[in-house]
C-alpha cells in the first residue's frame, strides 16, 4: 500500500521519516528481577514482551512499532512501510527490513530519510546510500570525528539539513499517536509477538486503505475522517 501511494502520485517521497514507538503489553508487567530468574510470578503476563526505554515515556514493558512514512503535508502523510519487534530491540537492526519493504520505484524517488540519533550508524548511512538516498540524523562534532562523519555533521547543521530534519517532528511523531489512538493498540489488545505483530501491522494496513479511499474520493483532509469511518 505504501508503494501504491507513491506510484499513483498521492504522496511525494522526496523526504521520508523513520522512527519507532513503544506499545505497552497486555496485562501485568514482568519485572526484570523475575525475568532474569525465569520466574513468572503472576498468570496473564505476556512472556514474549520485553522492556524498552523511551526518553519521553521512560521504561515500557511491551513491544515496538517501527515505521517509515511520507513527510510532505501538501500531499498526505501516511505509513510507507512498518514492522514490529519486542521493546528491547533497537532501531538499527530493524532499519534494513523496513527499507527493504519499499519497491525500487519508490526508493528512486527518495532523496533523504530523516531519523533520530538512535539511527546514527555508519552501517545505516552506507546502506542508505546504496539504496540511493541520504540518511539524515543529528550528528555531534567531536575533536577526533573522522572526516567522513564531518560531512554528515556539516550537512545536518546546514540550513538545508535543518529544514529537512524539521519534517520529522510534523510527520512521523504525530502519525504514531494518530494510529495508536484510532485503533487502540496501546496497550496492545493481544499477547505474544506473532499476534501483536499481526494486529499492529493490520492496523497500519487498514489505516493506509482508509486514507487511500479518502484520497480517491477527493476528501479535502483524507486522514481526519478515519475514526468516523471505523465507528470510533
Amino acid at each position: 500500500m505504501g508503494n501504491l501511494f507513491v506510484s499513483e502520485g498521492l504522496v511525494r517521497p522526496y523526504v521520508v521519516a523513520t522512527d519507532s514507538a513503544l506499545l505497552k503489553s497486555n496485562g501485568k508487567v514482568w519485572h526484570k528481577s523475575s525475568m532474569k530468574d525465569g520466574i513468572v510470578p503472576y498468570s496473564g503476563i505476556d512472556t514474549d514482551a520485553k522492556w524498552g526505554f523511551s526518553h519521553t515515556k521512560e521504561w515500557i514493558f511491551g513491544y515496538k512499532m517501527h515505521m517509515i512514512c511520507s513527510t510532505d503535508p501538501s500531499s498526505t502523510i501516511v505509513p510507507l512501510s512498518a514492522d514490529v519487534s519486542t521493546a528491547n530491540v533497537s532501531d538499527k537492526p530493524v532499519y534494513p527490513d523496513v527499507v527493504s519493504c519499499l519497491f525500487p520505484e519508490t526508493l528512486m524517488k527518495i532523496h533523504f530519510m530523516v531519523a533520530d540519533p538512535g539511527f546514527n550508524s555508519q552501517k545505516l548511512y552506507d546502506l542508505s546510500l546504496k539504496r540511493g538516498f541520504q540518511l539524515v540524523c543529528p550528528v555531534r562534532r567531536y575533536k577526533n570525528t573522522p572526516e567522513e562523519k564531518l560531512k554528515l555533521v556539516d550537512f545536518y547543521e546546514s540550513a538545508l539539513g535543518q529544514v529537512i530534519y524539521s519534517k520529522r517532528r510534523i510527520s512521523i511523531e504525530p502519525l504514531f499517536e494518530h494510529i495508536k489512538s484510532v485503533f487502540r493498540i496501546d496497550p496492545v489488545p493481544v499477547k505474544g509477538l506473532d499476534k501483536v505483530r499481526g494486529i499492529v501491522l493490520l492496523s497500519v494496513l487498514l489505516y493506509q486503505i482508509l486514507v487511500y479511499y479518502n484520497c480517491k474520493m477527493q476528501q479535502e483532509y483524507p486522514r481526519r475522517a478515519i475514526k468516523y469511518m471505523i465507528g470510533c
